[in-house]
């Protein structure tokens, strides 16, 4: 038997029942079995009680906080992955839906857009600014830090303009600067504040189809992946993307690289012997960890956009709080009355 509390209840005492043991389990573990209703959060106690044997889950919730969620989609992945297209695409789709979508730039360099933003980090810093300051004297990449790290002092301006009230899902539109989720603090600190700010979020990586071409190219993608994963601390999806562009040839060798088995292309790659060793090892590691696998996206393919969202929609337990609307089912039984 599971039972589910807020975990405020637990720290503030409201809970009677005697513990005996504490096992803290960290939260890139625990992404892979969202499937299972479990709401992650950057920290996921489960309980052990004594008594009849039960497992408590204790995790934030609507049901217990009155409070609803809010739902992001953390856009990630080189420059070049299709990070704006992607974004584009799903705004396209979720007016399909009818569903809200509210897209924001966190991106300081961004210059066209294909859809509508809803919050701009440009209105608070912009790199060309930041660029052409006199005393600070920056090129691209260390501009683009230095904006990242001023947002992130900022956070008060970001959280007043993404207060559009409950139940809203937003879309951001990430830098792909790789530093910025691998080593430096600045994502993950933002990445915790929107938690804090009762954000349910999912990471999603774009690797560019084009990496299929060369194993070499497509283990970094994996390694970059994966460490945005770990040092996130989100649930996380991989996605690769621009599929149409694929020619028919390497179509036919997806499924070896959507759920790779790195060992086995490890074998395949054409690089100097002297690096074989190094290169099975960096494959064993990622097989080790075994928790990147890829969805494939084709922008032309209404289905393979429908299975990315639902297994996002799947990490982030969209739906599982929202009100029921009766209206709906008694609109849905005057039909049927009718047509009898």
């Amino acid at each position: 038997m599971v039972l589910v509390y807020d975990v405020d209840s637990f720290l503030t005492g409201n809970i009677k029942d005697t513990c005996f043991f504490i096992c803290v389990v960290h939260p890139v573990i625990t992404a892979n079995v969202s499937k299972i209703g479990v709401h992650l959060r950057s920290l996921l106690l489960i309980l052990f009680f004594s008594g009849p044997g039960y497992i408590y889950l204790f995790t934030r919730s609507y049901a217990f906080t009155g409070i609803m969620p809010k739902y992001g989609q953390v856009v990630m992945g080189p420059a070049g992955s299709g990070k704006s297209t992607y974004c584009a695409l799903m705004a396209e789709h979720f007016k399909a839906l009818k569903r809200n979508c509210y897209l924001v730039n966190l991106d300081p360099a961004a210059e066209d857009f294909k859809y509508v933003v809803s919050v701009d980090v440009r209105d608070l810093i912009q790199l060309d600014d930041v660029m052409q300051d006199e005393e600070l004297r920056f090129g691209p990449n260390g501009g683009l830090i230095f904006c990242m790290e001023y947002l992130s002092k900022n956070l008060e301006w970001l959280q007043e303009n993404l207060e559009a009230g409950e139940d809203d899902y937003f879309i951001f539109d990430c830098p792909g600067q790789i530093e910025l989720y691998t080593h430096l603090p600045v994502m993950k600190h933002l990445m915790e504040t929107l938690q804090s700010w009762d954000f349910r979020l999912c990471g999603v990586f774009l690797v560019d189809s084009q990496f299929l071409g060369e194993t070499s190219k497509f283990v970094s993608g994996v390694l970059a992946s994966l460490s945005c994963m770990i040092n996130l601390e989100i649930a996380h999806i991989s996605i690769m993307t621009k599929l149409d562009l694929l020619p028919k040839s390497s179509k036919k060798q997806l499924e070896q690289y959507l759920d790779p088995t790195m060992l086995a292309l490890a074998d395949t790659a054409s690089h100097n012997k002297k690096y074989k060793r190094l290169t099975q090892m960096i494959c064993q590691l990622i097989d080790d960890y075994g928790m990147v696998k890829f969805l494939p996206l084709d922008q032309t393919d209404e289905e393979t956009v429908n299975i990315v969202l639902q297994n996002i929609d799947m990490a982030l337990q969209y739906g599982e709080d929202l009100e029921t609307h009766t209206h709906d089912f008694d609109a849905t039984t005057a039909e049927e009355n009718e047509l009898q």
